[in-house]
């Protein structure tokens, strides 16, 4: 397919903004902590802009309307925790992190157990982020193989090299503002596609909604209790929630940037910002592959992922294609930086910086930790060539995916936070019980993923509890990391438990989070009056 003038320079506009920004943000970079969490003056509403585009990625552009083109508005349900979930790692999360000062979360992991645990953790974050990031990596190089023929592999290696020149300019300053940019074009660019859509429609809109309708495609809220099913309300309230609490607390790529914000008020803010912004930018994805549906007849795709595109080329409108080329660019390249930045950080940090070069100099960290950027370039490529073979939702899939690790995560920061008795043998035995119990409930049930963190977090928790009090015995104290012994801490050295009526202490709710509860009941009764009215 050839590119119309119109539709090329709106992408090439876009490849030259993001350039010009990494090379203005990088001339003020100097440290390996500048490049690794920024400046320390960035205000909260970019920090949390970027929060957010970093994962409403590609994936969802592109899968999340796949996915409800094949189980309609059902699988936003998994999508409804977003208040709970940012209501528990403000509370407990962020105040730990931000409190250490570490350009790594998984430091905490050595401070309250060991270094054996911390490279494992750190391990598991490296690997799964680098199976999500090529699957990020796939969904834009489909964008650019669908609007220019470029075969996979060759539109994969361009859009790395296109991501990394300005993340290895201007590190976490540079992941940031380009976010920010990046955000305006993603989310302008699925409003635009979704008007469009609607006007398009064959038949007028109300009578397309009242066949969605009748076709069960707008029922968002499935109360069955059947844990065989991945998209009933339980799986998404209870299971997914903790999923989406290891994605958005324990989760290097998320946190990092938090750990430059001005004050823990201005950390928690920028991720109150996702607690209230996930629901209806979900929708909006969603929403559009439910229309695509009516637009469409339901007929069924070869690959699912590229309904959009389909849509968009056949409209005929000029820059149609261009504008979604760009929205696509933005989510991916939003997502692609912060994974280039937060695992160099993690590799330099966790593993070279710990046991290779102990002592060196600023200069010498700054420039290893931006080698490190290219090499995981590199390395991303091989899994986002694999994902090739995947014709289902690529959203659905990397879900899948991530929920066999995320058990491992839920289950650390759990006995670390609020055991007394855990040791780091204990805690190993039953991140190995982990894995296993997943596995067997994988292969020999037929459980929905959603609720793997679940069973696999419950089982690292209680075999990782009993081992330590076998191995070891009772211990006397709780750890100074652990929620009790870091408040122990705080009380005892007399600093200040809060800062400009935000908490600092781990385990303290605040009142401006306590809103995102009543913001959850509000969306669910939305959805629920919304198909009523329909």
């Amino acid at each position: 397919m050839t590119l119309s003038l119109l539709d090329g320079t709106i992408i090439l506009t876009f490849i030259v903004a993001n350039l010009v920004i990494g090379f203005v943000l990088g001339r003020n970079v100097k440290t390996a902590k500048e490049f690794n969490i920024g400046s320390g003056r960035t205000p909260w509403w970019a920090i949390g802009v970027s929060v957010i585009a970093t994962y409403i990625s590609a994936l969802s552009f592109l899968g999340a309307p796949a996915w409800a083109y094949s189980d309609g508005l059902a699988a936003l349900a998994i999508h409804l925790n977003y208040p709970i979930v940012i209501l528990a790692v403000t509370t407990y999360f962020l105040p730990f992190f931000y409190n250490s000062g570490v350009a790594s979360i998984y430091e905490y992991q050595e401070r309250r157990f060991g270094t054996t645990s911390r490279a494992i953790m750190s391990s598991i974050f490296l690997v799964t982020q680098g199976l999500s990031t090529g699957a990020i990596l796939y969904a834009t190089a489909l964008v650019l193989q669908f609007i220019t023929g470029v075969p996979i592999t060759w539109a994969v290696v361009a859009i790395t090299v296109l991501a990394l020149i300005y993340t290895t300019m201007g590190g976490m300053l540079a992941v940031i503002w380009t976010d920010v940019f990046q955000a305006v074009i993603l989310f302008g660019g699925a409003i635009v596609i979704m008007v469009v859509m609607i006007f398009l429609m064959p038949e007028p809109i109300g009578d397309v909604l009242g066949s969605l309708k009748a076709a069960g495609r707008l029922t968002a809220i499935d109360p069955t209790l059947d844990a065989t099913i991945p998209t009933t309300i339980w799986s998404g309230l209870i299971g997914m929630t903790l999923f989406h609490v290891t994605v958005y607390g324990a989760n290097q790529m998320m946190v990092q940037r938090t750990l430059g914000a001005k004050s823990i008020g201005d950390a928690k803010k920028s991720y109150l910002l996702m607690g209230y912004a996930a629901f209806p930018i979900y929708f909006l994805f969603f929403f559009i592959g439910v229309l695509a549906w009516g637009y469409f007849g339901g007929r069924p795709f070869q690959n699912t992922n590229e309904i959009i595109l389909q849509f968009a080329r056949d409209s005929g409108i000029p820059g149609l294609l261009g504008i979604l080329a760009a929205a696509v660019l933005a989510a991916s390249m939003s997502t692609l930086s912060s994974a280039f930045n937060s695992m160099a950080t993690a590799s330099v940090v966790d593993f070279y910086q710990r046991y290779f070069r102990t002592h060196a100099s600023d200069a010498h960290y700054l420039a290893v930790t931006r080698w490190m950027t290219l090499f995981w370039g590199a390395i991303v490529i091989v899994p986002a060539i694999l994902y090739a073979n995947s014709s289902g939702s690529i959203l659905e899939l990397l879900s899948k995916i991530g929920s066999y690790f995320v058990g491992a995560k839920l289950g650390m920061y759990g006995l670390g936070f609020f055991s007394k008795h855990t040791t780091e043998r204990g805690l190993l035995v039953g991140v190995f019980a982990g894995f296993a119990v997943i596995w067997a409930v994988a292969t020999r049930t037929d459980i929905a993923w959603p609720w793997y963190c679940l069973i696999g977090g419950g089982a690292t928790m209680i075999v990782g509890w009993v081992a330590s009090r076998l191995l070891t015995g009772r211990q006397a104290h709780w750890s100074p990391y652990s929620i009790p012994g870091q408040r122990a801490r705080f009380e005892a050295s007399g600093a200040p438990t809060s800062v400009e009526g935000w908490s600092t202490l781990p385990g303290t709710i605040d009142r401006q989070s306590l809103w995102l509860i009543a913001y959850l009941v509000v969306t669910i009764g939305g959805l629920v009056l919304f198909e009523a009215l329909v």
